[in-house]
């Protein structure tokens, strides 16, 4: 009998915990590296390895001794960049360096994105205070944020120069390279695409409506499947994140792709990651839309397996985190609804948010149509 293939996954909190489950279902030794606290796929995976997620070398030389298959994480641009380190160093399947140096760097991927045409705001980058003199050319509002961090940490929004120092101080803090950029703040709805790569070829899954906080740092709120643009945006906003996907090098494995579509019908490419959409939206949202399992799927392109596309399903899904705003809506829902699919109440009641991680209570569900809160 043949052994059972062995991936590595890069990190070990919750947002890892669906792809653990998944490869435990599929019969695949799983091996969990991250530190130990915070580390819930600690009681679920085959192995668990406490070792830091920026330690490469560490868990390379754990990796190589384990004689690993395939090596993955979703939902972490942290992660992205040992995954990729480890699978080149292993001759496993992964986007070269090149590529995850740029897709973990906000200001590198709108450099190319600006040279290759694709549409993308006014950026600049910031590498020390006295470069914020040089901003002339910007015309406010601005967004100010760290090049190499998500879930909205250390973003704000500013409407003035009065405002500038502050933000960039914020950023600056939240970035471990300590680089910022700046962008010009572009005023339209957000959009995200779920997309999955193997060997350069790219598959449109799924396009997801963002609602946020707003101004100052746009926290996420609710995520919704599928988003609600006509044929003919799809059909553009398709074109743009297949190219951005193809001029970023990023050949195998998840994608999310966030854009902003303006009232005039503009799109802007905002950011794109070479992973999974967190917030449950490439683990959860996308088989309860189309039916595609989308987890089992980059298990697949990890390991060297062919992907087959089938959507037996045409839902719509999406997770609402409780707020200030939709306290009494979500409890009345979170209670009484039989379209909720999951439902976390037990966690932090702090309803105003700041960044992605203040946030606590909320529910996924599936149904008929979208769940609104008026």
């Amino acid at each position: 009998m043949s052994q059972p293939k062995k991936i590595a996954i890069i990190g070990a909190s919750y947002l890892q915990l669906p792809v653990v489950e998944k490869a435990n279902e599929l019969g695949i030794e799983t091996h969990c590296f991250a530190y130990l606290e915070g580390a819930v796929c600690k009681e679920h995976c085959s192995e668990f390895h406490p070792i830091s997620i920026l330690e490469k070398e560490e868990i390379l030389n754990v990796c190589r001794s384990l004689k690993i298959d395939g090596v993955l994480s979703i939902a972490s641009d942290l992660a992205v960049v040992t995954v990729n380190y480890v699978a080149h160093h292993l001759g496993l399947i992964g986007n070269d360096l090149e590529s995850t140096e740029i897709t973990t760097n906000k200001y590198k991927m709108k450099q190319v994105l600006k040279k290759e045409n694709l549409p993308t705001s006014s950026f600049e980058i910031v590498k020390d205070e006295s470069d914020l003199k040089h901003l002339d050319n910007f015309n406010y509002p601005l967004i100010v944020k760290p090049v190499d961090r998500s879930g909205s940490m250390g973003v704000t929004k500013i409407e003035s120069e009065a405002e500038l120092h502050d933000a960039y101080e914020i950023a600056l803090a939240a970035s471990l390279c300590k680089e910022v950029i700046i962008e010009e703040f572009i005023t339209g709805n957000e959009l995200s695409v779920e997309s999955i790569s193997q060997n350069g070829v790219h598959r449109i899954l799924a396009y997801t409506d963002k609602v946020t906080t707003g101004a100052p740092n746009f926290v996420e709120l609710e995520h919704h499947q599928p988003a609600d643009i006509s044929d003919e945006a799809r059909a553009r906003v398709n074109r743009i994140v297949i190219s951005s996907l193809d001029v970023l090098g990023v050949s195998d494995g998840a994608a999310h792709s966030e854009l902003f579509v303006t009232s005039q019908g503009e799109l802007y490419v905002n950011e794109i990651g070479a992973r999974m959409g967190g917030d449950f939206i490439g683990s959860h949202l996308v088989v309860l839309s189309t039916g595609f399992d989308f987890l089992e799927a980059v298990i697949r392109v990890a390991l060297g397996v062919e992907i087959t596309y089938e959507y037996p399903k045409k839902k719509n899904s999406g997770v609402i985190f409780k707020n200030d705003l939709n306290s009494d809506e979500f409890d009345l829902v979170s209670d009484s609804s039989d379209f909720v699919i999951e439902l976390e109440s037990g966690l932090s009641e702090k309803r105003s948010f700041l960044k992605s991680g203040d946030r606590g209570n909320y529910f996924i569900y599936q149904s008929d149509k979208r769940v609104n809160f008026e």
